[in-house]
């Protein structure tokens, strides 16, 4: 023992001042000691946890991709947004420019709520009704890599509730957070594409009594990640488990747009139309035989309610776009005027080989009425073209001495051989 009085003293009659400090064991921030985390980072006088640092770098992500999303003089505006998708998207002008306006409004709404503003506006899902083959799936996938945000597409006919047997709703969430590369802060600004939503309508307007876990009860499980809600999201996908690590998923400020075909959705709007039509003084248009796209282009939600919709679901989808069937001319268009034209894509094909690609105009005619009669739309095109041109790709290879191939309408229609123009042998100088 020391003699001196003025302090304590260590067993070893050191003065303490002079001992190192106890190492930190403990988290700064969540108080976890360190033999209950991975990776323990420590400084002088604190410590953080892999965890936290986890979570703070998940904050700093978000905030930073608001700010990129949300700075007003880089949202597109409609009109940009509208040429975009004309770029791929041949026709449907009026759907063009309704999208264009949700989307533009969409991330302005983002836009007001980084920058605090006192009104907050309600986000604005998109509903596309249109027979298939008329651009659906193709404007949400252009509107996705144009604004250059993390996309991902569900059919709704995979999906079944949480908890029975199929695809949970909640992996759609998985799917656009793995397109993200697990970026929790794009994955929440994404667009999400929901096909053939028309095929999980109910039975009927009453209220369903037994379980339909692949029609309403898939329609019930939408509802709260269309509206906005917290989704905690195993990193993997698949099933959760009580001892898996989830993730945190805000759909507030995801995009979602469905598409359906809604087949017979003009009869009911019909009958309703032909309702209002009636009397000596009635409209003349209520009692004439109306087109799909005319009649969808005067859809309520009483119309959506009447083919299955439930009410709850309608009413997270207010931007409601028709879309028309595809005239002849406009599929010839699909064929040429697309950056990605199917014609465009062979030509690119042929050119790798230093052959130079021709359709004879007759030709495209005849591979737009091929593809009318099967009633698809453009989808119908690619399988005409393709069968067109698959002997030719087959041989492409081992093709030489060729200049040029055109294809002629008997290609088309016959199966007969395309022209083929020979390069011309070089004359020897005298």
């Amino acid at each position: 023992m020391s003699d001196d009085k003025s302090g304590i003293e260590t067993p070893d009659g050191s003065d303490p001042k002079d001992q190192p400090e106890a190492p930190i064991e403990r988290c700064s921030f969540c108080d976890r000691r360190i033999d209950m985390t991975r990776v323990m980072v420590k400084g002088d006088t604190a410590a953080i946890c892999d965890v936290c640092i986890a979570g703070a770098g998940q904050i700093v992500k978000r905030a930073l991709a608001q700010k990129r999303t949300a700075l007003r003089d880089q949202i597109p505006k409609p009109r940009h947004i509208f040429d975009k998708l004309s770029e791929y998207v041949i026709g449907q002008d009026d759907a063009k420019r309704r999208i264009a306006v949700a989307v533009y409004n969409h991330y302005l709404r983002i836009t007001a709520k980084t920058l605090d503003d006192d009104v907050e506006i309600e986000k604005s899902n998109i509903l596309m009704i249109g027979p298939t083959g008329t651009g659906k799936t193709l404007i949400a996938q252009t509107l996705a890599r144009f604004l250059e945000v993390p996309f991902a597409i569900a059919d709704a006919t995979t999906l079944t509730e949480a908890g029975y047997v199929g695809e949970d709703v909640e992996n759609v969430l998985v799917r656009l957070l793995q397109a993200a590369d697990g970026d929790l802060a794009q994955a929440e600004i994404g667009i999400i594409y929901i096909d053939e939503i028309d095929k999980v309508a109910r039975r009927n307007e009453s209220t369903s009594i037994t379980r339909d876990v692949s029609g309403e009860g898939v329609q019930q499980a939408l509802l709260k990640i269309l509206e906005g809600t917290t989704a905690n999201l195993p990193p993997e996908g698949g099933r959760k488990h009580p001892e898996q690590k989830l993730l945190p998923l805000n759909t507030k400020n995801i995009l979602f747009i469905c598409g359906g075909a809604f087949e017979g959705i003009d009869k009911i709007i019909q009958t309703r139309v032909g309702k209002r039509g009636m009397g000596f003084d009635a409209d003349v248009q209520g009692r004439r035989k109306m087109g799909f796209y005319e009649l969808v282009a005067q859809v309520e939600p009483e119309d959506l309610l009447k083919y299955g919709l439930i009410p709850e679901l309608i009413g997270r989808l207010p931007i409601v776009t028709p879309l028309d069937r595809l005239s002849k001319e406009a599929l010839k268009s699909v064929l040429l005027k697309p950056k990605n034209a199917l014609t465009k894509q062979y030509k690119k094909l042929f050119g790798f080989e230093g052959i130079k690609l021709t359709f004879d105009d007759d030709a495209l005619d005849a591979m737009v009425e091929h593809a009318t009669k099967r009633d698809t739309g453009a989808r119908a095109l690619r399988s005409v073209i393709e069968k067109v041109m698959n002997e030719l790709m087959f041989e492409l290879p081992e093709m030489e001495d060729i200049e040029e191939v055109i294809i002629t309408e008997k290609t088309v229609t016959e199966n007969a051989e395309p022209k083929i123009v020979h390069t011309k042998p070089e004359r020897k100088s005298a």
